[in-house]
């Protein structure tokens, strides 16, 4: 995963918990890496060590470090740093939901050695829709919840999510049920 990702698990950890206990993570995750690089990539284990590691310290489960991630990638990293293009998506959370496909094309520009993953959209009505998931990387899944979540949070709008069908295959393919509440 490129350093943006890990940067923003360390900010998300120094501005809820402090930097002594972003070190400490570091420490315990065997992390001899002393600063990221945003357009630098990493390997992907570094970021599972940062989120078990987060996981323990805080007696919570990685997919909740994972959703609180995909949370905070929206309100802070996403806004922050890409609020151009989250604006681009569209002006309200179904607008950008369905404009959702290509919205990892526009990264892929900023990031070209990305292996993004891929969304789709199907049974699209006014208030919900069927959010499909697909990764090369496996155990990212509660991620996208919190991304869903933080979306809801960033565009105003109450968003509930349900998990429809896991796909089996050698990805991820998980087909999630997303609904909002009128805009």
């Amino acid at each position: 995963m490129y350093g943006i990702v890990n940067k923003s698990i360390e900010e998300l950890v120094v501005a809820n918990y402090g930097q002594e206990k972003w070190e400490d993570i570091k420490a315990k995750s065997n992390i001899n890496i002393e600063y990221f690089i945003s357009s630098e990539s990493y390997d992907d284990d570094v970021t599972f060590a940062l989120a078990g590691t987060i996981a323990q310290e805080l007696s919570v489960t990685v997919d909740e470090v994972l959703r609180l991630f995909g949370e905070w990638w929206i309100l802070h990293t996403g806004k922050n740093h890409y609020g151009y293009m989250l604006e681009s998506g569209g002006d309200n959370f179904r607008t950008f939901m369905l404009n959702l496909p290509a919205f990892h094309n526009r990264v892929m520009m900023m990031y070209p050695k990305l292996t993004p993953p891929e969304f789709k959209v199907s049974n699209v009505e006014e208030h919900s829709l069927h959010l499909h998931y697909f990764s090369k990387r496996k155990g990212l899944t509660a991620f996208v919840y919190g991304l869903m979540s933080g979306l809801g949070k960033f565009f105003n709008t109450a968003v509930t999510t349900e998990h429809l069908e896991s796909i089996p295959s050698e990805s991820t393919h998980e087909i999630i049920k997303v609904s909002w509440q009128h805009q």
